[in-house]
């Protein structure tokens, strides 16, 4: 699944080729794709056509496109206080391309623009889509109905890392386990949780309330640096299917330490990386660097 960095590029991208534009008409082809906005493809084709992308936001893992209020003298145009939400999903992909470009085979919604150019939801798998959502204000920050329950991340300019470190500290579970929990801290998965962590030499089995602030807050730097590491570099694109709006794959899979990396060497201290499976999915650590907390 796409994390914070993934997303993130996808949204500068929008906001460089998007924003300013207003939408000249959609097609939609395949329902899942709109089975999130419950009252169908046709009442979401009509509510976004003639409208300028006002901006491209994101909070956490969470993509959506906010509009301008019609032209007073445009007739039949509906109000519009909502947010276009984006499902990335598993494959999902917001493609800039040209209006004669060949159509994607999986290319389930095409939105065109007014410079010519479409806007293409591309997905494979399908567990992805659009919808709209209205906009609600929680603590001080418009955001749309289903974001309204995730946290801040820490790219966040208003991300307070001590409110966040006093909130984790009061979970009595392991530290990964509170790391992918987006109610407390947004936007980190599975291969950023093991990455940071892996550079702060804390164990993901550690409990999250037996740890220091200090190094809390050590951890929250970590997450932050990885973070802005992994958006340098375009995201971590293991397959195909993980692309900018241009279509190209990020690259800092090459500079991860411990995902993916079974019994390969620490780039630390040379021990080979172990795994283990952890909430259905995979942990990968270094032994040496981030021995496992003591059995009680």
């Amino acid at each position: 699944m796409p994390e914070l960095p993934e997303v993130e590029v996808v949204r500068r991208g929008l906001a460089e080729h998007v924003v300013g534009h207003v939408v000249d008409s959609v097609v939609v082809t395949h329902p899942r794709s709109v089975r999130r906005h419950i009252l169908g493809a046709a009442d979401l084709t009509v509510r976004i056509t003639g409208r300028r992308v006002h901006a491209a936001c994101r909070r956490g893992k969470y993509l959506w496109l906010t509009f301008d209020e019609p032209d007073p003298s445009a007739a039949g145009s509906p109000a519009l206080d909502a947010a276009l939400v984006v499902h990335l999903g598993m494959s999902g992909q917001m493609l800039i391309q040209p209006a004669g470009a060949p159509v994607e085979k999986h290319a389930h919604i095409r939105a065109a623009l007014d410079d010519g150019s479409e806007l293409r939801f591309v997905d494979q798998r399908t567990f992805g889509g659009w919808a709209l959502a209205p906009l609600l204000e929680v603590d001080g920050s418009l955001v749309p109905e289903p974001v309204a329950h995730i946290a801040r991340d820490p790219l966040d300019p208003l991300f307070d890392a001590e409110a966040v470190v006093a909130a984790i500290r009061a979970k009595n579970s392991e530290i990964k386990r509170v790391l992918l929990d987006q109610t407390v801290i947004s936007g980190i998965g599975n291969i950023y949780a093991d990455e940071s962590l892996w550079r702060a030499r804390i164990n993901g089995n550690r409990l999250a309330s037996g740890l220091t602030r200090p190094a809390l807050r050590g951890l929250l730097a970590e997450v932050r640096a990885v973070m802005d590491e992994a958006l340098a570099a375009g995201g971590t694109s293991f397959d195909a299917l993980y692309v900018d709006v241009n279509g190209q794959s990020g690259y800092f899979e090459r500079a991860l330490a411990v995902y993916g990396r079974q019994d390969e060497p620490c780039r630390r201290c040379g021990a080979p990386i172990g795994r283990e499976k952890f909430m259905n999915r995979s942990s990968y650590s270094c032994p040496r660097c981030q021995p496992r907390p003591r059995r009680r």
